[in-house]
């Protein structure tokens, strides 16, 4: 028997895109149920509203009742796409067997789909979606982006380059993601340790068909924060080492000193000794606000807070 399948979709401020991309994704569903027999026909698509301030709830609710594949989930409140993903993935596992998350926008070719669904038949319980190349991205978001995954790799964090939030899971999968209860969620970090049999598909990234961006640059900043913070201690393991660095580099210049001071050497500079003051107290402050950026997310955990609060849900 074919799985049945629901295609998760965050949705925040995304009133202007929905139609559409309910529309396409409708009739990819109905084609991969009558013509490739992939999937179930009580497969569906799930759009979860993130808290939003324009039409996307009331569009959402109109084509719930319009059409027979959409289900919708509604949060109190604005919450991240993270832990949208989370609600949608959690409530999904109920009904499918397995989840596709996708952006609103359809920026992420829906065409790899049947392909990703014909690598979790043959055992892969998790499928990348990752793109070919950024050439639909900005100069600086290409360096920007290659930059933060090495640094991911550099600190010792699994995750797939190139690829965003773009998946397919099995239910098993979905499950055993549930079972991670902590507040920062990163879960391009996160799927990468379940361990499970993966596979790749690749794709060609389009632009965006209407509405803005939901990721600007202070939420990108954040996001690449979180990343690394929720992943790894090795920021302040090398604060550490910066600190012997520092301590060895003061010591030389005391000895510096007592040697000029024996040989009756005029110690002059003033500009550098207050440049090493600033130096080393800018350094400090640096490795305060990083030990800070733990000791934040140790607060927000230790509090046990749910992760989204669901207001209601409009499920068949």
């Amino acid at each position: 028997m074919p799985p049945s399948l629901v295609i998760t979709i965050p949705c925040f401020n995304e009133d202007a895109v929905l139609t559409e991309t309910v529309g396409r994704l409708s009739e990819l569903v109905r084609e991969l149920i009558s013509d490739q027999n992939l999937i179930a026909p009580g497969s569906r698509i799930l759009l979860v509203n993130d808290g939003s301030t324009d039409n996307t709830w009331p569009v959402i609710q109109q084509l719930h009742q319009t059409n027979p594949f959409v289900c919708g989930l509604n949060l109190a409140g604005n919450v991240g796409q993270q832990n949208a993903l989370m609600a949608g993935l959690e409530t999904a596992k109920e009904f499918g067997d397995i989840v596709v998350t996708i952006d609103a926008d359809l920026q992420d070719d829906i065409g790899i789909i049947p392909e990703m669904i014909q690598k979790y038949l043959t055992g892969c319980d998790i499928v990348y979606g990752v793109r070919k190349e950024r050439k639909t991205d900005t100069w600086f978001k290409r360096v920007t982006a290659r930059g933060f995954y090495k640094l991911m790799d550099r600190l010792g964090v699994k995750s797939v380059y190139n690829h965003a939030d773009y998946r397919l899971m099995s239910k098993r999968a979905v499950e055993q993601l549930c079972r991670y209860q902590e507040r920062n969620l990163f879960l391009r970090g996160i799927i990468p340790t379940l361990g499970y049999k993966t596979a790749f598909v690749y794709y060609d990234r389009a632009e965006r068909f209407a509405g803005e961006s939901k990721y600007p640059l202070r939420k990108m900043v954040n996001f690449a924060l979180d990343g690394i913070t929720s992943f790894s201690i090795r920021p302040v393991r090398i604060i550490s080492l910066i600190g012997v660095v520092f301590l060895l580099i003061a010591l030389g210049i005391f000895v510096y000193v007592v040697f000029s001071l024996i040989r009756g050497n005029t110690v002059s500079g003033w500009a550098s000794l207050i440049l090493s003051i600033w130096l080393i107290g800018g350094c400090t402050l640096l490795g305060i606000g990083v030990i800070g950026e733990y000791i934040g997310k140790i607060y927000l955990e230790v509090k046990n807070r749910p992760r989204y609060n669901i207001e209601s849900r409009l499920l068949k």
